[in-house]
């Protein structure tokens, strides 16, 4: 009975072969399996990648488009700045022209014309007088006006007492004489000294350009449209 059921070589070979095909086939679908498998993993990641580059290339170029627009902003602004400044710069210094042309007109009507000047130095004096209402005052001037003060605080004080009703007495302080680089006027000294009144002519030009600068500067150069408030 054992020997019926023998296989032959044939037969051995025959399963061997159906056997292998077999292993084979399963080999080969595995194969494809693992390929798709790997294929998909493949383009997610390549995918993934892709995005990310792509975001970092539009992160890298959001931020030099900042920086380039901000760089633009800054150059834009300084040269904003720097015309600003310049026309500041010229404005300013037309204006210190104007007003030393101003100081040197004056100091020409001291030393050009005595009578005009003595009448000038009288209105100084009268104005201290009547900011200090008293009745004793010194007048300092210039070493070279001594004369002309002397005859200005004659008018002065006859002008005060004529418009006041009191006497008044007043002296020209010759040991302490204004500086002779000075361009002429009066400083009027009470309260026993304590109190100066200083009607230099540089004095009443400092004050005046400081009253009459904006109105100079809107007749040369206009309103300034960034100003929203006057006084």
């Amino acid at each position: 009975m054992s020997q019926s059921h023998a296989l032959s070589d044939d037969q051995v070979a025959g399963e061997l072969r159906k056997m292998t095909a077999f292993i084979r086939q399963e080999a080969m679908e595995k194969a494809r399996e693992i390929q798709l498998k790997a294929d998909e993993e493949f383009a997610i990641e390549k995918s993934k990648l892709v995005r990310q580059e792509t975001a970092s290339i539009d992160t890298l170029y959001e931020k030099k488009f900042k920086q380039a627009a901000m760089s633009q902003q800054i150059t834009r602004s300084t040269l904003a700045n720097r015309t600003r400044l310049r026309v500041l710069g010229g404005r300013q210094e037309l204006l210190d022209d104007l007003f030393q042309k101003a100081r040197d007109q004056v100091a020409k009507v001291a030393a050009s014309d005595k009578k005009k000047y003595e009448v000038m130095l009288q209105g100084l004096v009268v104005e201290g007088l009547y900011f200090l209402n008293e009745d004793k005052a010194e007048i300092r001037a210039r070493k070279k006006d001594i004369d002309v003060a002397k005859k200005a605080i004659e008018g002065a004080a006859k002008e005060f007492e004529k418009n006041t009703g009191r006497e008044i007495s007043l002296s020209v302080d010759e040991s302490e004489p204004l500086p002779e680089g000075s361009a002429g006027g009066v400083v009027i000294v009470g309260g026993q000294g304590k109190i100066e009144i200083n009607n230099t002519f540089e004095e009443r030009l400092r004050l005046l350009e400081i009253d009459a600068l904006p109105v100079v500067r809107e007749t040369l150069f206009g309103k300034n449209e960034n100003r929203r408030f006057y006084d």
